[in-house]
C-alpha cells in the first residue's frame, strides 16, 4: 500500500523568453526557482545585460547572491560599505566563472560589446521584495547605461 503525500511535488521552473521583471540595477531578470518552486531558503535567476551595458550601482540589505556566467564577457566592481571606490579594482568575468555578492557591498557589472552577458543569480534567503535592493550613491564602472 503506497502512503499518500499531503504535499504536491514543487513544479519545475523554465526560462521564459521574455524578461519577468527588470532588477533594480537594470538588467533583465527570468524567474527560474523561487516560493512558486516551494524553495524557502533561497532563489535562482538569469540575468541578462545586452552588449555594452553598464549596470546602476545597488546594494542588497539582506540576501547574498553567488553569480556563475554562462555567456559573455563583462566587468563586475563589488565594494564593500565605507571603503573608498577608487580603492576596489573591477574583476573581469566570462563564462565559467562564479564570484558573490556579499550582503552590504556596493556593486556594479558591465557587459563587453560584442555579446550580451547572461548569468545565473542565486540569492539566499529567497529575494525578499521590491526594497531589498537600494541604490548606491556611484559604482566602480561609471556612468549606467539602463
Amino acid at each position: 500500500m503506497t502512503q499518500q503525500h499531503s504535499q504536491q511535488v514543487p513544479p519545475v521552473g523554465h526560462r521564459g523568453d521574455a524578461p519577468d521583471v527588470y532588477a533594480p540595477d537594470g538588467s533583465e531578470i527570468r524567474l527560474l526557482a523561487d516560493g512558486r518552486h516551494r524553495a524557502t531558503r533561497a532563489s535562482l535567476v538569469e540575468v541578462s545585460l545586452a552588449p555594452g551595458g553598464v549596470s546602476r550601482p545597488v546594494w542588497h540589505q539582506s540576501v547574498e547572491e553567488i553569480w556563475y556566467v554562462l555567456q559573455g564577457t563583462g566587468q563586475v566592481w563589488r565594494c564593500p560599505d565605507g571603503v573608498p571606490l577608487d580603492r576596489v579594482a573591477p574583476v573581469d568575468v566570462g563564462p565559467g566563472d562564479a564570484l558573490t555578492i556579499p550582503t552590504g557591498w556596493r556593486f556594479q557589472f558591465s557587459a563587453g560589446e560584442d555579446e550580451t552577458l547572461r548569468f545565473l543569480c542565486y540569492t539566499s534567503p529567497p529575494w525578499p521584495g521590491e526594497d531589498e535592493a537600494q541604490p548606491a550613491e556611484s559604482g566602480g564602472l561609471g556612468e549606467p547605461t539602463v
